[in-house]
């Protein structure tokens, strides 16, 4: 899972990545800051106590502290799963924040309206050969896509054709984003937090969060001790840290699920698409058993602990085998069999 955080300059994006990535702000500027956030997760903790395990792998998100946004690292962002928006709000600008969306958005359109348009003039000019019914359906999505954009509408608000878009999900449109937003306030306006995100969700599009937090703070907070950390929110109020806020939106925001794989060797945590098929799990754990997949073992995080294990499992009939078509639940305990 790869997030952008973007946002202005200003806009305190920077001092929110040193606040996820509980790493210190030692005052450079305007390069790339890429960080690594274990997504933690006690039933992870809990598989690794059973079996002893030698190594614990949790899953994942990389982290991307983008630089301010203009339009020549568009192309750098497109390869992101999600962004993290940084909105400011401070007594000295009081910026509308649903004005900071809205220009982060139809930014967003005109680059994917540049990019449509691009293509549709390059699949014209093919129009002198044979019919190609791929390119057809191409052609047809991409005006239906234009129309949208045209509307300065963001293609995440495009309905009844979700299946279709998958055949040109390799454009990687920016305003089909999955996003969650930030909204950087001073610690006197932390009271007001509830108030600021339910203001600003009505000046944005349906399903995208919104969270308040004052990013000094939060930096501070991320490199203190749990015992001063306690002491910490209590003093500011703060009940949840940023962190665990972001990596919780972030898993539902993608829609992300977690299955295991077990053993006294290594014990992983591993994100899926909710809705992703056994064999979708056999890849995201390598492409040989995508490849060669015969068949998964699946034994749920619960019936494992139940029924004490495998061997209880086996008898009590909650372990089986399933084929690739098998969605994958959140907490399964996988093992792939696969040929030679």
């Amino acid at each position: 899972m790869y997030i952008s955080i973007i946002g202005k300059a200003g806009s305190g994006k920077t001092t929110f990545f040193h606040a996820l990535s509980r790493t210190p702000i030692d005052g450079k500027t305007g390069s790339s800051n890429i960080s690594i956030i274990d997504v933690p997760d006690e039933r992870l903790e809990e598989l690794s106590r059973f079996f002893k395990t030698r190594k614990t792998v949790h899953a994942r998100i990389e982290l991307t502290d983008t630089p301010s946004l203009n339009s020549s690292i568009f192309q750098q962002i497109r390869q992101s799963d999600a962004f993290i928006l940084v909105l400011p709000y401070f007594e000295d600008t009081m910026e509308d924040l649903g004005q900071g969306y809205r220009s982060v958005m139809y930014d967003f359109i005109l680059s994917d309206m540049a990019q449509v348009e691009q293509r549709l003039e390059r699949i014209a000019k093919q129009g002198g050969k044979r019919e190609n019914p791929m390119l057809q359906q191409e052609k047809e999505l991409l005006e239906v896509c234009l129309s949208h954009l045209n509307e300065e509408k963001p293609l995440m608000t495009l309905q009844g054709i979700e299946e279709k878009m998958r055949h040109i999900r390799g454009f990687q449109f920016l305003s089909q984003k999955p996003m969650m937003i930030l909204i950087n306030c001073s610690e006197d306006r932390l009271s007001e937090a509830v108030n600021i995100e339910d203001s600003l969700k009505k000046d944005v599009h349906e399903g995208i969060p919104c969270v308040a937090a004052c990013a000094r703070l939060e930096a501070e907070l991320s490199l203190m001790s749990d015992a001063e950390q306690g002491d910490f929110m209590t003093e500011y109020g703060i009940k949840e840290s940023i962190r665990g806020k972001i990596i919780r939106l972030a898993c539902d925001t993608l829609g992300l699920i977690s299955f295991f794989t077990v053993g006294e060797d290594e014990c992983r945590a591993w994100h899926l698409k909710k809705g992703e098929t056994a064999h979708e799990a056999a890849r995201t754990i390598h492409t040989d058993f995508y490849n060669k997949f015969i068949r998964a073992e699946v034994v749920s995080y619960d019936d494992f602990f139940k029924y004490n294990g495998f061997a209880g499992c086996k008898k009590a009939g909650a372990w089986r085998l399933e084929g690739k078509t098998y969605i994958v639940k959140d907490g399964d305990i996988i093992t792939i069999r696969a040929g030679a």
